[in-house]
């Protein structure tokens, strides 16, 4: 584990860093599902929406 010591005596602990790497960019499929699925949550709350103004 990595720490230091401060003035004192007392201990300051680091966290241990995650290794970075590069993001890819989406698929050609995952960029289709992100289209469906966008169209479908857009859809649901303008459906909701609809109800919400015909009942009230």
């Amino acid at each position: 584990m990595r720490y230091t010591v401060e003035e004192g005596g007392r201990l300051n602990n680091y966290a241990i860093e995650p290794k970075v790497y590069e993001a890819t960019p989406p698929t050609v499929a995952q960029k289709r599902n992100y289209l469906i699925l966008g169209t479908v949550g857009t859809l649901l709350v303008g459906g909701l929406l609809y109800v919400a103004v015909a009942v009230s």
